[in-house]
Formats: structure tokens, C-alpha cells, sequence
């Protein structure tokens, strides 16, 4: 049997493989460079419901809609997740990449 490679790019959009977790977080956000190459990671953000958010602050915590949902990028909540976990992407936000580069550099103090 031969496995297909997923094909990633940065601010696809995932669905959350876990079904336990996912009527909260039902989407994962990636912001890792495309040009990274041959590492089994990918950098993801969680997208919570929007409704399950109890504070947002504007730059840090953006709201989109990913397929007919509303959702809210939980920045401070970064971290890598291994590519042998993601299903394929549901969406692309790129064309959002000024909002999420912003909450980006809020998180990260480039501001």
C-alpha cells in the first residue's frame, strides 16, 4: 500500500481530527512558511467556535467563517502538530493573511 502525502500550505485550514474536542475547536489554522521543507510538523492555531469564546481581543483573537461557521483564531494557543494527524484542508484563509499576520505579531511582540 502506498501513502499519499498530504499537501499543505500555510493558512490551510483543517478540520479538528479529534471528535471529542471538536464541537469546540472544530478547525485548525496554519501559519507555518511554505518554504519550510522536510520537517513532520506543522504550525497550527486553534479555531474555537465562536459562540465557546468567553474574552476576545481584537488583534489577537480575529474572527473568520470557515464553512458557514463562525470562528475565532485562539493565537496564544500555537503550537506544532504532527502532518500524520491532519486531514485534508477544508479551506485556505490567505486571503485574511494581513489580519492573521497581525495577531501573529501581537502574540509575539512584533507590533
Amino acid at each position: 500500500m502506498v501513502a499519499l502525502e498530504l499537501t499543505v500550505a500555510r493558512f490551510d485550514v483543517y478540520p479538528n481530527p479529534d471528535p471529542q474536542d471538536a464541537h469546540v475547536v472544530p478547525y485548525f489554522l496554519d501559519v507555518q512558511n511554505d518554504h519550510i521543507k522536510g520537517i513532520k510538523t506543522r504550525v497550527l492555531v486553534p479555531l474555537w467556535h465562536a459562540d465557546m469564546v468567553p474574552a476576545k481581543f481584537v488583534d489577537l483573537n480575529p474572527e473568520f467563517e470557515v464553512e458557514g461557521t463562525q470562528v475565532v483564531m485562539d493565537t496564544p494557543a500555537i503550537g506544532a502538530v504532527a502532518m500524520s494527524v491532519l486531514r485534508p484542508a477544508v479551506t485556505n484563509l490567505s486571503a485574511q493573511q494581513f489580519t492573521i499576520q497581525n495577531a501573529l505579531d501581537t502574540l509575539l511582540g512584533g507590533y
